[in-house]
């Protein structure tokens, strides 16, 4: 047996187990124990440097995953330092505009003496007259010297103009010129220009009692109207029962209903605020009614009349002038006017900018003329839910220490007892800046008509402001500034100077008169700072 020397023997211990050459192969002592033991010696260094090789790769893996995991971290700690210098940001700018408050509360305005009785019969006071239909709903207001002040009504309406309808300068809000609202432009024949501050002929007109006026703002004693709102409520009520029976009877109904209902509310769980985003949620929204009225899905035949608070004929024109029109398509439309006003609720009194994009979804459903019936839109099925879960914005309005009172103010129970105050709060605040997204809505540039045009927010601020003093709560407050707040330019884009002067009666002379003062009148109050501060407008 031939031996190999040991250099031999390193050199084939380092080298690649692989023989390239023949002879190796066919060498004679190819299969002495000590060629094998350099074959295993080379398969062990093999085995060894493979192994390094993993290893090293797993290392390099083990510091990558933490340092991605560290990543994560820094930007959940990041985040929550954001939220938490919002936070600060929020509470510093509060405790600011109380601070604020507290200094104006601290100052004093010295009275004037007594005036002399004049020698002839009071002058004619000036009176906020918007123009439209409706209840009369007027009561006197007094500012701190004991004068008249304009008073806001829903006897007539002002006309919706994009420019102030006044020519007295004041100073721009946000760079739209503003006018004063204390004297009337003049034709050039010298007759006043329309304009909803009209000359009253004696003072007594500030004198009509809101409750003589609006059975909706009557006491116990006064025999209250039947509300349509409450018994367009009761009909859809039965409409959700009625589907339910014809479920059982119905396999494609049953099959389908639950489904679209939860694409649906799925939909409008969606919506985000950046323009241009819910495009496809909005599609699926159409689709899903669409298909409820097109009959491939069974439902019996319902009279929408119930649905409506005017009566309707056919109309020349109109889509669908029939007498009945699927139920499914009009528990659909329910279902979304109760899952817009669900979100208003959960979302928007924390964020009220988050109602804004759910205004104008709720907006482009209700006006669209495949949804009409008879040529008018369905709105009422979402107005007769904001009218139970909403009372105040419908000129509603009681005691908060009273369970009618409360009843009346929209104040929901919890369980056996009444839902906490801050709950409540939270709920008004939602729903009236819901309000305020849906009725003051630009149609200039469409071709749809408005569902809930911005005469209604008016009428609502009026028979929110006419409340009489004594009856004043905390909520109303809350619902007034929900209405007002992120849409204050919004409202004077429509109404010009009778906005100003509707702003002034509702932030300043409405906390004013009140007699019991609550958080919601300072907070009014405090508004009406911050849009002074803001955008330059002083009331």
């Amino acid at each position: 047996m031939t031996g190999s020397s040991p250099a031999t023997r390193r050199s084939r211990q380092w080298s690649s187990p692989s023989r390239s050459r023949i002879s190796d192969i066919l060498a004679e002592n190819r299969h002495t124990e000590l060629s094998h033991q350099d074959a295993l010696a080379a398969a062990q260094a093999e085995h060894e440097r493979v192994r390094d090789a993993a290893i090293r790769v797993f290392k390099d893996h083990e510091l990558k995953e933490e340092h991605r995991r560290l990543q994560e971290r820094e930007e959940v700690i990041i985040q929550q330092q954001r939220r938490e210098e919002d936070r600060i940001r929020n509470e510093e700018r509060l405790r600011a505009e109380e601070e604020r408050l507290r200094a104006l509360k601290l100052k004093t305005v010295p009275k004037l003496p007594p005036e002399e009785p004049p020698a002839s019969s009071p002058k004619p006071t000036s009176t906020l007259q918007p123009n439209g239909s409706g209840p009369s709903n007027s009561i006197t207001a007094t500012n701190s010297l004991n004068k008249p002040v304009p008073v806001l009504t829903t006897e007539k309406e002002p006309p919706i103009t994009s420019q102030p309808s006044l020519n007295v300068p004041t100073p721009p809000v946000n760079g739209i010129k503003l006018a004063s609202p204390d004297q009337a432009q003049l034709l050039p024949q010298g007759q006043p220009k329309s304009s909803p501050f009209a000359t009253s002929p004696t003072p007594s007109s500030f004198l009509k009692p809101a409750t003589s006026q609006n059975a909706q703002s009557v006491g116990p004693a006064s025999k209250p109207q039947t509300d349509q709102y409450v018994v367009i409520h009761q009909n859809l009520k039965k409409l959700r029962a009625s589907l339910a029976e014809q479920a059982k009877t119905l396999p494609p109904l049953k099959a389908r209903m639950g489904d679209m209902r939860r694409e649906l509310r799925k939909s409008l769980g969606q919506i985000v605020a950046e323009k241009g985003a819910n495009k496809k949620q909005i599609t699926t929204i159409q689709k899903l009614l669409e298909e409820s009225l097109s009959g491939s899905v069974p439902s019996a035949m319902v009279d929408p009349s119930q649905y409506v608070i005017d009566e309707r004929g056919p109309m020349e024109g109109a889509l669908r002038n029939e007498a009945q029109l699927p139920s499914l398509f009009l528990y659909l439309l329910n279902i979304f006017a109760k899952t817009i006003i669900n979100q208003f609720i959960n979302e928007c009194g924390a964020q009220p900018k988050a109602a804004d994009p759910l205004g104008v979804i709720a907006a482009q459903i209700f006006s669209n003329k495949f949804y009409h019936w008879r040529g008018r839109t369905l709105v009422d099925i979402l107005m007769a839910k904001y009218r139970v879960a909403c009372p105040v914005l419908f000129g509603y309005h009681g005691s908060e220490s009273t369970e009618q009172g409360r009843a009346r103010l929209g104040w929901r129970r919890d369980g056996t007892g009444w839902a906490p105050e801050q709950q409540h709060i939270d709920r008004m605040k939602g729903l009236a800046v819901g309000y305020a997204a849906i009725s003051l809505r630009d149609f200039s540039r469409s071709p749809n008509t408005n569902p809930w045009p911005p005469s209604k927010y008016w009428t609502s601020l009026a028979k929110v402001v006419n409340t009489p003093p004594a009856e004043i709560s905390n909520t109303q407050c809350v619902v007034l500034r929900g209405m007002i707040e992120i849409y204050e330019e919004r409202f004077i884009y429509f109404y010009g100077s009778a906005a100003i002067a509707a702003l002034r009666l509702a932030l300043v002379d409405f906390p004013n008169k009140a007699q019991a003062k609550t958080p919601g009148t300072s907070g009014l109050q405090v508004l009406a700072q911050m849009l002074k501060r803001d955008i330059g407008l002083e009331l």
